[in-house]
């Protein structure tokens, strides 16, 4: 027989896991399969000394590349962390982009998506953004799906898969930080905590209105 404590953690663990579950359901893509909108919220995940993005980062980055070239969005919102001089993600993302071939006028950075909530929120709250794909890696990206829709976005989401072989060990470690990071997701949600906020920014819709 289950004790209160074993019940009260598996409703803990298992119930934002539903939550994720259920938001994102039918929402999750492949490039090839992602329907259109208006523009793709691409995730910060790292970059190293000298401002090159991880591997992770690359995967989701070369996603954000391919959605644009097939047409499916206008316009790449990036959104990293730059809390220091120092490191500075969302300009080594634009520079990726645009060395891919990206126009520099249809990439948008965020430079307070310090994680996935607050660029969810920052995306509709700062940016103006009302529908949106979500680009991270698959195991992540339901989550983000969840955090944008509950942001107040229409919401699909791209995962990126193409690392998983690569890096075996790294994918099952984050995989599993999934687990627990859903529940911050939720706490997040539940609190409506306040992300790094500020005045509107028009990048955003100023790169729809260039390219409509």
């Amino acid at each position: 027989m289950l004790t209160v404590p074993v019940v009260l953690g598996l409703v803990a663990v298992l119930g934002p896991w539903l939550w994720v579950s259920v938001a994102s359901a039918g929402r999750v893509h492949s490039v090839a399969e992602a329907p259109t909108t208006p523009v793709a919220l691409v995730l910060g995940a790292g970059i190293d000394a000298n401002g090159v993005p991880s591997p992770y980062l690359k995967a989701r980055l070369d996603a954000g590349v391919e959605l644009y070239r097939a047409g499916k969005v206008r316009v790449l919102l990036v959104s990293g962390d730059n809390r220091t001089h120092a490191y500075d993600e969302p300009t080594a993302m634009r520079d990726y982009l645009v060395a891919a071939g990206v126009p520099t006028e249809a990439v948008v950075l965020d430079f307070a998506g310090r994680d996935t909530y607050d660029s969810c929120q920052r995306a509709h709250r700062i940016f103006g953004v009302d529908e949106v794909t979500v680009v991270s890696q698959r195991y992540h990206v339901g989550r983000a799906v969840a955090l944008c829709r509950a942001a107040g976005m229409t919401t699909q989401g791209v995962g990126d898969v193409s690392v998983r072989d690569r890096f075996p060990r790294d994918w099952r470690i984050g995989w599993a930080r999934e687990k627990v990071a859903n529940l911050k997701a939720v706490a997040d949600v539940v609190s409506r905590r306040d992300p790094v906020l500020g005045d509107p920014e028009p990048g955003v819709r100023d790169a729809l209105a260039r390219t409509s």
